[in-house]
């Protein structure tokens, strides 16, 4: 596969240099909450229907026993504990940052309404937040059904609610390879549903999983251009502990990709993201101990800085093969209706 071509010099200038070359999220907190925003990651003791038996007791192949989460919750701590003692790490950087609490560990809407309805109440109550981001699944939604848990959502007395909602690949072979539980049309309807009822949907992708051809994370990003989605997070795979992944990748049964052609997958799905979903993450996280393989994803500012540099080498940008080839877009005209 050849790399895409330069974009002409002829349309180089200095504006372009100074503007990020993907869709920044500060500039969507900016126009939604009035500022920078820092993520408080909170446990509140859910399951997964893929580790419960509900689907299935294995997870999905990435998946971390954890769940993403700190654990805080098996420690017997609430959420306005968790709060008081993250909030001041989180402001560390930003003492001005608006605060969103992140429910994070596992999947957050996995529970009978009124339990949801019971933790979205504490959430509302703690001191200073700015909204809430909620990880999920969209198969734990009610999406074939009244769709109870999603109108919980919409009505809870928050300023501001997103939806951090796993695809992972469009490719219904791939989801299964990885044990997910579900198709890529559950996620469609779910996203749908929660843009119905004001909800703002975060995507998330993942790069690599076994079974996925070379234009999977370009098809993926062609299957969320054409639903409602407001951001989109990019994950290079990761082998972490405890996960099916790792059995495989010490078997030699998976290959990872290499950082420059996991920079150049993402600079083609980045050319053809809907430019006014906003970025948020190009490459994945490991919490402290658990990263296995790839080595080169213990140095993500080394890799964000090849990602930028390659962006501007070929003067590309988000957008730019189908909605905006002709110019690098000022990424706050997406928001003029809503500043």
């Amino acid at each position: 596969m050849s790399a895409p071509p330069s974009h002409p010099a002829s349309h180089e200038s200095p504006l372009q240099d100074e503007i990020p070359r993907w869709h920044p999220a500060r500039v969507f907190f900016r126009a939604h909450l009035g500022g920078a925003v820092r993520k408080v990651p909170l446990d509140a003791g859910f399951s997964c229907p893929n580790r419960d038996g509900t689907i299935s007791r294995h997870g999905c192949s990435f998946c971390n026993p954890a769940g993403s989460g700190t654990g805080l919750h098996a420690q017997g701590l609430d959420l306005s504990i968790q709060w008081q003692r993250l909030v001041p790490r989180a402001l560390v950087r930003e003492p001005k940052a608006k605060l969103l609490a992140y429910l994070q560990a596992y999947t957050n809407t996995h529970a009978a309404p009124e339990r949801l309805r019971g933790v979205l109440a504490e959430v509302a109550a703690l001191p200073g937040l700015s909204g809430l981001c909620l990880g999920t699944r969209p198969d734990c939604l009610d999406v074939d059904g009244d769709h109870a848990r999603l109108d919980i959502l919409a009505q809870a007395e928050l300023p501001f609610v997103r939806l951090d909602l796993g695809l992972q690949s469009a490719d219904d072979a791939v989801l299964a390879k990885a044990n997910r539980g579900h198709g890529a049309e559950v996620f469609a309807r779910a996203v749908r549903a929660a843009a119905a009822r004001g909800i703002f949907v975060c995507v998330h992708l993942v790069h690599g999983l076994p079974g996925a051809g070379p234009e999977d994370l370009v098809q993926s990003v062609e299957f969320l251009n054409a639903l409602p989605v407001t951001a989109v997070k990019f994950h290079n795979l990761l082998v972490c502990r405890g996960t099916a992944l790792e059995r495989q990748w010490r078997a030699g049964e998976l290959v990872l990709s290499g950082l420059e052609n996991y920079v150049f997958e993402l600079i083609r799905a980045l050319e053809r993201l809907r430019p006014d979903i906003c970025v948020e993450r190009v490459f994945a996280d490991a919490a402290p101990g658990e990263l296995v393989a790839p080595e080169w994803a213990a140095d993500k500012t080394a890799a964000l800085a090849l990602a930028r540099r390659e962006m501007q080498r070929r003067n590309t940008w988000q957008g730019r093969v189908g909605f905006c080839p002709e110019a690098l877009p000022d990424w706050s005209m997406y928001y003029k209706e809503t500043a």
